[in-house]
Protein backbone atom coordinates (compact mmCIF):
# COMPACT_ATOMS: atom_id res chain seq x y z
CA UNK A 1 0.00 0.00 0.00
CA UNK A 2 2.70 2.40 0.83
CA UNK A 3 4.17 2.06 -2.57
CA UNK A 4 1.28 2.44 -4.35
CA UNK A 5 0.56 5.63 -2.70
CA UNK A 6 4.43 7.07 -3.99
CA UNK A 7 3.35 6.06 -7.08
CA UNK A 8 0.03 7.94 -7.04
CA UNK A 9 1.59 10.75 -5.04
CA UNK A 10 4.26 11.18 -7.71
CA UNK A 11 1.21 11.09 -10.50
CA UNK A 12 -0.05 14.12 -8.58
CA UNK A 13 2.89 16.06 -8.15
CA UNK A 14 3.67 15.79 -11.76
CA UNK A 15 -0.11 16.94 -12.58
CA UNK A 16 -0.29 19.87 -10.07
CA UNK A 17 2.70 20.98 -12.22
CA UNK A 18 1.60 20.49 -15.40
CA UNK A 19 -1.60 22.05 -14.82
CA UNK A 20 0.19 24.93 -12.74
CA UNK A 21 2.34 25.88 -15.78
CA UNK A 22 -0.87 25.55 -18.32
CA UNK A 23 -2.75 28.49 -15.95
CA UNK A 24 0.77 30.24 -15.83
CA UNK A 25 0.38 32.59 -19.16
CA UNK A 26 -2.91 33.59 -18.13
CA UNK A 27 -2.62 34.26 -14.22
CA UNK A 28 0.77 36.73 -15.77
CA UNK A 29 -1.88 38.74 -17.85
CA UNK A 30 -4.27 38.70 -14.93
CA UNK A 31 -1.40 40.28 -12.82
CA UNK A 32 -2.01 43.43 -15.25
CA UNK A 33 -4.96 44.03 -14.01
CA UNK A 34 -3.86 45.33 -10.59
CA UNK A 35 -4.73 43.64 -6.91
CA UNK A 36 -8.39 43.77 -7.04
CA UNK A 37 -9.17 43.04 -10.39
CA UNK A 38 -6.72 41.36 -10.95
CA UNK A 39 -6.32 38.98 -8.03
CA UNK A 40 -9.94 37.91 -8.69
CA UNK A 41 -9.01 36.90 -11.58
CA UNK A 42 -6.12 35.02 -10.73
CA UNK A 43 -8.64 33.37 -7.77
CA UNK A 44 -10.82 32.29 -10.66
CA UNK A 45 -7.56 30.92 -11.85
CA UNK A 46 -6.64 28.91 -9.17
CA UNK A 47 -10.14 27.03 -8.60
CA UNK A 48 -9.74 26.22 -12.36
CA UNK A 49 -6.64 24.72 -11.39
CA UNK A 50 -8.09 22.77 -8.69
CA UNK A 51 -10.64 21.47 -10.53
CA UNK A 52 -8.70 20.41 -13.44
CA UNK A 53 -6.16 18.64 -10.35
CA UNK A 54 -8.34 17.15 -8.57
CA UNK A 55 -9.89 15.49 -11.65
CA UNK A 56 -6.81 14.04 -12.62
CA UNK A 57 -6.20 12.88 -9.51
CA UNK A 58 -9.59 11.53 -8.62
CA UNK A 59 -10.13 13.48 -5.60
CA UNK A 60 -13.79 14.21 -5.97
CA UNK A 61 -14.81 17.46 -3.45
CA UNK A 62 -17.89 18.37 -1.96
CA UNK A 63 -19.47 21.31 0.02
CA UNK A 64 -22.12 20.70 2.91
CA UNK A 65 -24.10 23.76 3.82
CA UNK A 66 -25.56 23.94 7.39
CA UNK A 67 -27.21 27.53 6.42
CA UNK A 68 -28.00 29.46 3.54
CA UNK A 69 -24.40 30.85 2.22
CA UNK A 70 -24.50 33.96 0.54
CA UNK A 71 -21.91 34.19 -1.87
CA UNK A 72 -22.10 37.99 -2.51
CA UNK A 73 -21.33 38.89 1.06
CA UNK A 74 -17.91 39.46 2.29
CA UNK A 75 -17.15 36.96 5.51
CA UNK A 76 -14.15 36.19 7.66
CA UNK A 77 -13.47 32.69 6.54
CA UNK A 78 -12.24 30.42 9.04
CA UNK A 79 -10.76 26.82 8.61
CA UNK A 80 -9.07 24.22 10.05
CA UNK A 81 -5.31 23.33 9.35
CA UNK A 82 -4.04 20.12 8.78
CA UNK A 83 -2.58 19.64 5.30
CA UNK A 84 -0.64 20.66 2.67
CA UNK A 85 -3.59 19.86 0.28
CA UNK A 86 -5.69 22.66 1.98
CA UNK A 87 -4.13 25.06 -0.53
CA UNK A 88 -6.01 23.62 -3.36
CA UNK A 89 -9.00 22.41 -1.35
CA UNK A 90 -9.37 26.26 -0.19
CA UNK A 91 -9.78 26.49 -4.27
CA UNK A 92 -12.87 23.73 -4.12
CA UNK A 93 -14.84 24.63 -1.14
CA UNK A 94 -14.72 29.04 -1.46
CA UNK A 95 -16.40 29.57 -4.42
CA UNK A 96 -16.79 33.69 -4.99
CA UNK A 97 -14.17 36.47 -4.21
CA UNK A 98 -11.74 36.29 -1.36
CA UNK A 99 -8.14 36.12 -0.20
CA UNK A 100 -6.90 33.95 2.39
CA UNK A 101 -3.81 34.83 4.87
CA UNK A 102 -1.03 32.75 4.47
CA UNK A 103 2.77 32.27 5.54
CA UNK A 104 5.31 34.47 3.36
CA UNK A 105 7.65 31.36 2.74
CA UNK A 106 5.63 29.49 -0.03
CA UNK A 107 6.24 33.18 -2.18
CA UNK A 108 10.00 32.27 -2.84
CA UNK A 109 8.86 28.45 -4.49
CA UNK A 110 9.48 29.57 -8.32
CA UNK A 111 6.29 29.75 -10.67
CA UNK A 112 4.48 28.84 -7.86
CA UNK A 113 5.25 31.76 -5.53
CA UNK A 114 4.06 34.24 -8.50
CA UNK A 115 0.70 32.86 -8.33
CA UNK A 116 0.41 32.55 -4.39
CA UNK A 117 1.49 36.30 -3.71
CA UNK A 118 -0.85 37.36 -6.10
CA UNK A 119 -3.74 35.33 -5.36
CA UNK A 120 -2.90 35.89 -1.16
CA UNK A 121 -2.29 38.43 1.78
CA UNK A 122 1.16 37.50 2.74
CA UNK A 123 2.35 37.06 6.44
CA UNK A 124 5.75 36.80 8.21
CA UNK A 125 4.64 35.55 11.95
CA UNK A 126 8.34 36.14 13.09
CA UNK A 127 7.86 40.09 11.87
CA UNK A 128 5.15 42.31 13.96
CA UNK A 129 5.71 45.03 11.26
CA UNK A 130 4.49 42.14 8.36
CA UNK A 131 1.83 41.25 10.56
CA UNK A 132 0.46 44.51 11.17
CA UNK A 133 0.83 45.21 7.85
CA UNK A 134 -0.84 42.07 7.07
CA UNK A 135 -3.73 43.32 9.13
CA UNK A 136 -4.39 46.49 7.50
CA UNK A 137 -4.25 44.49 4.23
CA UNK A 138 -7.17 41.91 5.16
CA UNK A 139 -9.41 45.25 6.30
CA UNK A 140 -8.68 46.78 3.29
CA UNK A 141 -9.64 43.74 1.47
CA UNK A 142 -13.10 43.73 3.33
CA UNK A 143 -13.95 47.56 2.54
CA UNK A 144 -13.55 46.05 -1.28
CA UNK A 145 -16.39 43.55 -0.18
CA UNK A 146 -13.82 40.20 -0.45
CA UNK A 147 -14.17 37.66 1.85
CA UNK A 148 -10.89 36.91 3.77
CA UNK A 149 -9.70 33.36 4.74
CA UNK A 150 -7.70 33.24 7.65
CA UNK A 151 -6.68 29.49 9.51
CA UNK A 152 -6.65 30.47 13.17
CA UNK A 153 -4.54 27.70 14.35
CA UNK A 154 -1.68 29.57 12.28
CA UNK A 155 0.02 26.25 11.35
CA UNK A 156 -0.50 22.69 11.31
CA UNK A 157 -2.97 20.94 14.10
CA UNK A 158 0.06 18.18 14.76
CA UNK A 159 -1.23 17.12 17.85
CA UNK A 160 -4.04 14.57 18.73
CA UNK A 161 -6.90 16.68 19.41
CA UNK A 162 -9.32 18.09 16.88
CA UNK A 163 -7.97 21.56 16.74
CA UNK A 164 -5.01 23.68 18.29
CA UNK A 165 -5.60 26.82 20.02
CA UNK A 166 -6.70 30.38 18.16
CA UNK A 167 -5.14 33.12 17.26
CA UNK A 168 -6.68 36.56 17.96
CA UNK A 169 -6.26 37.80 14.41
CA UNK A 170 -9.30 36.67 12.73
CA UNK A 171 -11.87 37.59 15.12
CA UNK A 172 -9.90 41.00 15.99
CA UNK A 173 -10.41 41.92 12.39
CA UNK A 174 -13.99 40.37 12.64
CA UNK A 175 -15.34 42.94 15.47
CA UNK A 176 -13.03 46.20 13.85
CA UNK A 177 -14.81 45.62 10.45
CA UNK A 178 -18.43 44.11 11.82
CA UNK A 179 -17.95 41.43 9.57
CA UNK A 180 -19.30 38.19 10.24
CA UNK A 181 -17.49 34.80 10.94
CA UNK A 182 -18.02 31.65 8.63
CA UNK A 183 -16.78 28.58 10.14
CA UNK A 184 -15.73 26.39 7.82
CA UNK A 185 -14.46 22.61 8.40
CA UNK A 186 -11.83 20.52 6.32
CA UNK A 187 -12.81 17.31 7.02
CA UNK A 188 -10.77 14.70 4.92
CA UNK A 189 -7.47 16.86 3.88
CA UNK A 190 -5.67 14.51 6.39
CA UNK A 191 -7.28 11.37 5.22
CA UNK A 192 -6.11 13.01 1.70
CA UNK A 193 -2.22 14.19 2.38
CA UNK A 194 -1.29 13.63 6.07
CA UNK A 195 1.44 16.30 6.69
CA UNK A 196 3.29 13.53 8.08
CA UNK A 197 4.77 12.56 4.35
CA UNK A 198 4.39 14.16 1.10
CA UNK A 199 4.44 10.68 -0.35
CA UNK A 200 1.24 9.51 1.54
CA UNK A 201 -1.51 10.61 -0.84
CA UNK A 202 -4.61 8.91 -1.54
CA UNK A 203 -7.55 9.94 -3.96
CA UNK A 204 -11.35 9.40 -2.20
CA UNK A 205 -13.50 11.88 -1.19
CA UNK A 206 -13.25 15.67 0.17
CA UNK A 207 -15.60 17.40 1.84
CA UNK A 208 -16.20 20.61 3.65
CA UNK A 209 -18.81 21.84 5.86
CA UNK A 210 -20.22 25.34 6.24
CA UNK A 211 -21.40 26.17 9.20
CA UNK A 212 -23.76 29.01 10.28
CA UNK A 213 -22.15 32.44 10.19
CA UNK A 214 -21.65 34.06 13.60
CA UNK A 215 -22.62 38.01 13.85
CA UNK A 216 -20.24 40.36 15.58
CA UNK A 217 -22.95 43.23 15.70
CA UNK A 218 -22.69 42.96 19.81
CA UNK A 219 -18.94 42.31 20.35
CA UNK A 220 -16.72 44.77 21.75
CA UNK A 221 -12.58 44.38 21.19
CA UNK A 222 -13.14 43.37 24.84
CA UNK A 223 -14.16 40.35 23.67
CA UNK A 224 -12.02 38.88 21.37
CA UNK A 225 -11.48 36.06 23.75
CA UNK A 226 -14.70 34.96 24.43
CA UNK A 227 -15.32 34.99 20.38
CA UNK A 228 -12.76 33.58 19.42
CA UNK A 229 -13.55 30.65 22.62
CA UNK A 230 -16.95 30.67 21.14
CA UNK A 231 -15.79 29.75 17.29
CA UNK A 232 -13.26 26.71 18.65
CA UNK A 233 -16.54 25.15 20.59
CA UNK A 234 -18.60 25.29 17.09
CA UNK A 235 -15.91 23.84 15.19
CA UNK A 236 -14.41 21.60 17.19
CA UNK A 237 -17.91 19.83 18.12
CA UNK A 238 -18.72 19.49 14.64
CA UNK A 239 -15.32 17.65 13.57
CA UNK A 240 -15.90 15.35 16.44
CA UNK A 241 -19.96 14.97 14.91
CA UNK A 242 -18.70 14.19 11.81
CA UNK A 243 -15.57 12.34 12.50
CA UNK A 244 -13.29 14.82 10.79
CA UNK A 245 -9.77 13.26 10.30
CA UNK A 246 -6.70 14.11 12.25
CA UNK A 247 -4.05 12.66 13.90
CA UNK A 248 -5.66 9.74 16.85
CA UNK A 249 -3.29 7.91 18.45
Amino acid sequence: MKFLKSIYSVYAFLTFVIVMLFIFPFVLIASLFGKITGGNMIIRLCMLWADIWFFLIFIWHRNIYHAPHDKKKPYIFVSNHISYLDAAIICKVYRQHFRPLGKIEMSKVPVFGFIYRNAIVTVDRNNPGSRTKSIQILKSVIRKGISVLVFPEGTFNMGTTPLKSFYDGAFRVAIETQTPVKPVLLLDAYCRMPYESLFSMSPGKCRAVYLEEISVIEYTLKEVTHLKEKVFQMMEQKMIEYNAAWRKE
